[in-house]
């Protein structure tokens, strides 16, 4: 039976082989999806807004991969900046991705679904970076 939350990169004839697990990919993943212009955010679950309440923060949010007869295959779940191109947005994604995993791991993707979970504004934007600050100063002034 075959293990569905590992991959393999590499095996020898001795039989030594290099495996790696998903959620190492999606890492990967995620953090080269943030550096796509006009990506605001990547979807998170409950998880991870539990995760980043500790301070802990999961770099492969927004991206869930699968595996089929050892071919891999993402679902990438974005929301991006008000006014851009988004089918321009969503191809410059999916050449991103499966160059950066291409070049990390000599994997290829089968397929990168794009999801376009929302439209993020400016207003937005800066009313979050004003509530983050504005806690900030709050448990400063506490100390």
């Amino acid at each position: 039976m075959a293990d569905n939350s590992t991959i393999l990169l590499s095996n020898n004839d001795k039989g030594d082989e290099t495996r790696v697990d998903l959620s190492v990919l999606e890492v990967i993943l995620g953090i080269a999806a943030r550096k796509v212009d006009g990506v605001s955010e990547m979807r998170g679950s409950i998880k991870n807004g539990l995760d980043s309440l500790f301070g802990r923060t999961n770099r492969g949010k927004g991206v869930t991969l699968s595996v089929e007869d050892n071919q891999l295959t993402a679902d990438v779940y974005v929301y991006l900046d008000y006014g851009v191109n988004v089918p321009q947005v969503a191809v410059k994604l999916q050449k991103r991705l499966a160059l950066q995993l291409e070049q990390m791991t000599d994997l290829t993707l089968k397929q990168i679904n794009v999801h376009v979970v929302g439209l993020i504004s400016e207003e937005e934007k800066s009313a979050k970076d004003e509530e983050l600050f504005s806690n900030q100063e709050d448990g400063e002034a506490q100390d």
